[in-house]
């Protein structure tokens, strides 16, 4: 049996444009994908936001795993509730140019007053991953 998705992916972009910062939003985030433990979020290309060389800035996929890491822990609990970033470690394997990024978040331990999760993120049309991170949360409310 497929698990029922907690939000919808037009609920959860919601969740988005509720909560976060206009520096977040402008980002270009969006949701392609909700589950019960999981969210794929899209990082659209930008020259905005590529660094020296032409290559997406690790600031930019850090924001974005941190932000779709949000979302799933929505999708999870079932509701968004205020969370803080306790830890986030990332690590980058690929430069991308050119290409949105596909952010892939599975929760891997849902408690009480923490959750934690593992990022994938993936160049659209790649195979292999640009760059992982995991995250801790604490949830405040």
């Amino acid at each position: 049996m497929t698990p029922t998705p907690s939000y919808t992916p037009a609920e959860a972009d919601k969740i988005l444009a509720d909560n976060f910062a206009p520096w977040v939003l402008a980002l270009g985030l969006s949701v392609e994908e909700t589950g019960e433990r999981h969210a794929v979020l899209r990082l659209p290309w930008s020259t905005a936001l590529a660094r020296e060389g032409g290559a997406l800035s690790g600031q930019a996929l850090m924001a974005a795993a941190d932000t779709a890491t949000v979302v799933a822990v929505s999708c999870a609990r079932g509701a968004y509730v205020p969370m803080t970033t306790v830890q986030q470690s990332t690590s980058f394997q690929r430069p991308v140019v050119g290409a949105d990024v596909l952010v892939e978040v599975r929760i891997t331990k849902l408690g009480k007053r923490l959750a934690f999760a593992d990022v994938v993120m993936t160049a659209e049309g790649e195979a292999e991953a640009a760059a992982r991170a995991s995250t801790v949360y604490a949830l405040l409310g």
